[in-house]
């Protein structure tokens, strides 16, 4: 393994792998003072696929990207690897932005997915893509129906991205009784996502975008151009782009608009046997129905790997994110715990590796793109809230229609959303996150108790942001 994969093996088994597979590397980072006509700041997806998109538009645009550490090692090289589309979120999208606009976006989504895999042959990159769909399953009878209302309206409106299932085929399709129902959608991917990162990196410098690794952001000034300062240089650009997903809560214009949480996982060594016998033969992936999900697919060598969006009570006072949701989870026996409830045959000894990394969770779940108040060439993309991986694709159009000042259906999409304080500021903030916090998962453990919780502990769910898809906060009910 490398020096680069042995420094971020804490980060994930993912970017491990993905390190491991180059070969030695030697980040460059920036050491003088540069020029260019874009500084993208963060070379995660959204960062990648930006500067793509950019030099495919106007391949004569000098593009730079300033990465902090390595590409792929932030939340682009610790997620669960699902590719989803935006249709579990109609509802709120059609909120923010009117049905039309809506539909267009979760559209473009599932197209997205498509794309990626022809991208990914197109350009060599192994990311290890399966196009094998996602349940939405309930795993307790609270859970039951949370998808209801949103699957209903689509049909309605003529859209069918998920299909209904028989009883009990949720239980046979994830290799699970714990599955008691569910709705599938077809068009979803799993992926290795640093393997992604990384192969993005590889397509995005031979578009001749240039990128300094190991070379954090200290300060941005603003003007025009606009200077972002890095330990050992500096890149005076016309237009910045802040791609930096929860880290961008050091910007109080932008921290006001989101809030932070854990996102841990747990990974198996590979039990290609286990899962042939339990018949979860698939790539698909899986998430259920509570507040803080569990999300959980297998790999092409057949790993299981899980996780829990939410489930540390570890919040982030303010701008402090710095190193706190690095490195091992602190709740990794917790996770190890759901994944062998929903798979007894898995052994703790069959649990090999795990992590933590930070979410960026808006109020409604989505994900927002726009300049920065008073600063009209400093663009930012926020709030993927735990589904950023298709989704980034977007915005990588998105964003690169707004730095080359288009004039298109994606620099006028609904997407692009004004910062407002959704959240209150310090401390109340920080307090208020725990009690909500302690609340939800106080509610989720009652839902798996099959009792009813607390009056108190339901209102105070009301005010959780919005989570991966819909849920439900009802007292559990029987079918």
């Amino acid at each position: 393994m490398s020096s680069a994969a042995s420094r971020c093996s804490v980060f994930s088994s993912w970017l491990a792998e993905a390190l491991a597979a180059e070969g030695p590397v030697a980040p460059e980072s920036l050491r003088q003072d540069i020029r260019a006509d874009v500084c993208i700041v963060g070379g995660g997806f959204t960062g990648l696929w930006s500067a793509i998109e950019i030099k495919q538009a106007n391949p004569d645009t000098e593009v730079v990207i300033a990465e902090a550490r390595l590409c792929g090692s932030g939340a682009s090289g610790r997620n669960g690897g699902f590719v989803l589309s935006l249709w579990a979120k109609y509802q709120s999208l059609a909120k923010m932005c009117g049905q039309a606009e809506a539909l267009r976006l979760c559209e473009q989504s599932s197209q997205a997915i498509v794309d990626l895999q022809a991208f990914c042959q197109q350009h060599d990159i192994d990311a290890q893509l399966r196009l094998d769909g996602w349940l939405w399953a309930a795993t307790n009878t609270a859970q039951l129906g949370s998808w209801e209302s949103t699957v209903s309206q689509l049909e309605r409106l003529g859209q069918s991205p998920f299909q209904r299932l028989a009883p009990g085929t949720a239980a046979q399709l994830s290799g699970s009784s714990l599955h008691l129902d569910g709705v599938f959608e077809p068009v979803s991917a799993s992926i290795q996502p640093a393997m992604l990162a990384r192969g993005l990196l590889r397509h995005a410098r031979r578009l001749g975008v240039k990128v300094y690794e190991s070379s954090p952001m200290e300060r941005l000034d603003g003007g025009v151009p606009a200077r972002v300062q890095c330990t050992h240089g500096s890149v005076r650009a016309d237009k910045v782009i802040l791609a930096m997903n929860a880290w961008a809560a050091q910007f109080a214009d932008i921290r006001k608009a989101f809030v932070v949480v854990s996102s841990d996982v747990v990974m198996t060594r590979p039990l290609p046997g286990l899962l042939e016998k339990i018949g979860w033969s698939s790539g698909m992936t899986i998430s259920d129905s509570r507040m803080l999900v569990h999300y959980y697919r297998t790999t092409p060598d057949g790993r299981i790997v899980f996780g829990k969006g939410g489930g540390s009570e570890q919040l982030v006072y303010g701008a402090r994110l710095a190193d706190k949701l690095d490195g091992a989870s602190g709740i990794a026996a917790t996770v190890a715990a759901h994944l062998r409830r929903a798979y007894p045959g898995v052994q703790s000894a069959d649990i090999v590796s795990n992590w933590t990394g930070p979410i960026d969770r808006t109020r409604n779940g989505l994900p927002h793109f726009g300049a920065l108040p008073g600063q009209a060439n400093v663009f930012y993309a926020i709030g993927y809230s735990g589904n950023g991986v298709g989704p980034s694709m977007l915005g990588g159009k998105i964003l690169a229609a707004l730095a080359l000042r288009l004039d298109n259906e994606w620099s006028r999409c609904g997407l692009v959303h004004g910062l407002q304080r959704d959240f209150p500021p310090e401390p109340l903030r920080y307090l208020g996150g725990r009690l909500v916090r302690h609340a939800v998962g106080q509610v989720d453990l009652a839902a798996d108790e099959n009792r009813q919780p607390s009056w108190l502990m339901q209102q105070l769910c009301k005010l959780a942001p919005s989570g991966l898809s819909p849920t439900k906060t009802a007292a559990p009910h029987s079918r």
